[in-house]
């Protein structure tokens, strides 16, 4: 089981602010707690024992928070001091670690899909780089797709177009760090186009499908979603 786990937490919720001002989108209010709440309600069930948070905007909020939580994990920050998109802020998050292998999950989604699963899939075969949870999905059109193999191995990643069924990204990742530094990268890239995309031929990615319930909260309807499913849950 991989125990340490990055999350992005600096997300600005743009698509949220009709219902969420002046917050960044971990701390939406769902419920009556933070989104975050559940995302570390859900990593402590896991077996989590360490948290990096990747943090930027209006970070105080999201700090203060996370240190009432100290108690259950082990909490360091990672902090943004400018933008460095998704890919520079799990680097910068990655080379202050000691840990060979680390998951990764995107602070504005919920997709309570068996972690140590994950990590056992990832960790068994010493070559993997990256192991992608994938969420099986049928007529969508704003998520892009990730191709696999007869063996999991992803091919390649598609753009976002309406399609009648595909699997796409979960936004949990078990990644080998070494990864993100025997690359060289701009300080700030996208994690999506610039690592994944762009070296799929040259590492070994695999992706695994889940079918636990997903939730973007970046979007209202899916917030609206979250309110009435977490609290119920969690």
């Amino acid at each position: 089981m991989i125990e340490t786990c990055i999350i992005l937490a600096g997300g600005l919720g743009t698509r949220l602010q009709s219902v969420v001002a002046d917050k960044p989108k971990v701390m939406a209010s769902v419920g009556e707690q933070p989104f975050l709440y559940y995302v570390f309600s859900y990593l402590q069930k896991q077996g989590i024992k360490k948290i990096v948070l990747a943090v930027s905007y209006q970070r105080e909020q999201v700090m203060a928070y996370a240190d009432t939580w100290k108690d259950r994990f082990e909490i360091v920050y990672s902090i943004e001091e400018t933008p460095l998109g998704t890919g520079g802020a799990i680097r910068q998050a990655v080379l202050d670690l000691t840990d060979e292998q680390v998951l990764i999950l995107n602070g504005d989604t919920f997709f309570p899909i068996d972690l140590k699963d994950l990590s056992t899939k990832h960790t068994h075969l010493p070559e993997t780089d990256m192991t992608i949870a994938l969420k099986p999905m049928t007529n969508f059109d704003r998520y892009g797709v990730v191709n696999i193999d007869e063996e999991n191995n992803i091919t390649s990643f598609s753009e976002k177009e309406a399609r009648a069924a595909g699997n796409i990204n979960g936004g949990i990742y078990a990644l080998r760090t070494a990864c993100l530094k025997e690359f060289i990268f701009p300080a700030k890239f996208s994690f999506e186009k610039d690592f994944m995309e762009s070296h799929v031929n040259m590492l070994y990615f695999k992706g695994y499908t889940y079918q636990d319930y997903f939730i973007d909260i970046g979007i209202p309807e899916d917030y609206a979603t979250a309110n009435e499913i977490l609290p119920a849950n969690y």
